[in-house]
């Protein structure tokens, strides 16, 4: 355990830096700070309206992100959404248990291996999936309007890299998955 009295900096040996950050001039570190600084409303902004959109349904960004998951990539095996989510299996536990109770998401047995958990939208929780993503999709579309040409596989190139490169593979698995469009008509998916 970290003693009380010990600085809240790391000695330069146990700091973990990258060859850009350990040569950032003070200048330079000035514009990432502000970049991170953008980052910061930027995702305070994106989140809002979903958010208050969920605090009707007494739910969270948790709810969210499993509504998006088992919504984009229905059959999706619980010990998937686990890994994909990187959260513990009592926090997922705790809000899928409120999915399923409200009708939002069912939960079936594998068709091989009865023990998997497979979780698909209802047609409730695809609708509740639509109307939270309705607000980002205009803000993200509008964003890369303002932004000009060649702005929405620039912003696709900056956010793979903010990824940490070890996980960038288990993402790339996820997001080869197909989606399902929010448009979808649920054939083959539960409901």
């Amino acid at each position: 355990m970290t003693d009380i009295n010990e600085p809240l900096t790391q000695p330069a040996d146990r700091r973990v830096e990258t060859p850009a950050a350990r040569k950032a001039s003070p200048a330079r570190e000035a514009s990432l700070l502000a970049l991170a600084e953008l980052l910061f409303f930027a995702y305070r902004d994106f989140t809002r309206d979903p958010d208050t959109i969920l605090k009707d349904f007494g739910f969270g960004r948790a709810h969210h992100r499993v509504l998006h998951f088992v919504n984009c990539h229905s059959g999706l095996r619980v010990a998937d959404l686990l890994d994909a989510l990187n959260i513990t299996k009592q926090s997922l536990g705790r809000v899928l248990k409120q999915l399923i109770d409200q009708g939002y998401i069912v939960q079936e047995a594998g068709s091989v291996d009865r023990r998997e958990r497979l979780l698909y939208p209802t047609a409730a929780g695809r609708a509740l999936v639509k109307r939270l993503a309705a607000p980002q999709l205009i803000r993200l579309a509008d964003a890369l309007k303002a932004a000009g040409p060649g702005a929405e596989a620039a912003l696709r190139r900056f956010l793979e890299a903010m990824i940490n490169a070890e996980e960038r593979p288990k993402v790339s698995s996820i997001m080869a998955s197909t989606p399902v469009a929010l448009e979808d008509d649920g054939k083959g998916e539960a409901s």
